[in-house]
């Protein structure tokens, strides 16, 4: 558009000055040409300084894609050691729906007392629980849980008269282990032994 109105400027020019008698000094077919591809390439030029002032979008950085984590797993911590503990910690025996599974005995029982002496003859910090079913009119039925270092071996002087099933295992992971002594029913007439062991828990007097 810029060249169109230059060129119509210039022959305007020319007109006037040829009404007023004027000499116009004739301009030559290549001076012409010249002319017209001089103002072409000035309008060109103008159109590119226009476009290269024009804001260029910016690309957006790249969002965060989200990924499928997995969850962490739960992993079996080894059990302190320093010393025997009687806590009470349901869930330790494996079994099924008895329940006294997962009922933890009262501090204080009713009926003849009996010593019991667990050994733990492996080497590995073990986790222990003693579950007792006590016969009679009063039974009690439940569970004590124990810590028992390697070597170490815990006295038990507050139970009383019953059927016993005695549950160690290695909870760690690396040599993890569990064994039993099915069920053994004693009574108040010597100091009993569980032995523990990687492969049983063996009962003797």
């Amino acid at each position: 558009m810029k060249c169109f109105s230059i060129l119509t400027l210039v022959l305007m020019i020319t007109l006037i000055i040829s009404a007023c008698g004027a000499q116009a000094t004739p301009i030559p077919i290549g001076n012409a040409i010249d002319i017209q591809g001089t103002v072409a390439a000035g309008a060109l030029t103008m159109v590119a300084e226009t476009q290269a002032a024009i804001p260029t979008a910016t690309p957006l950085p790249p969002t965060a894609t989200s990924t499928d984590t997995p969850a962490p797993t739960n992993t079996l911590l080894p059990l302190p050691s320093s010393e025997v503990t009687s806590t009470s910690v349901p869930g330790g025996n494996p079994g099924g729906g008895d329940p006294c599974i997962n009922k933890v005995l009262p501090a204080s029982l009713q009926g003849e007392t009996v010593k019991i002496r667990i050994d733990n003859s492996t080497e590995a910090a073990l986790s222990l629980t003693v579950y007792l079913n006590q016969t009679g009119p009063q039974g009690e039925c439940g569970y004590r849980s124990y810590t028992l270092a390697p070597g170490e071996f815990v006295v038990i002087n507050d139970l009383v008269e019953g059927c016993y099933t005695l549950w160690a295992w290695n909870p760690d992971p690396d040599s993890y282990f569990i064994v039993t002594n099915g069920t053994s029913c004693i009574d108040n007439s010597n100091t009993w032994l569980f032995d523990v062991s990687t492969s049983s828990i063996k009962l003797g007097t």
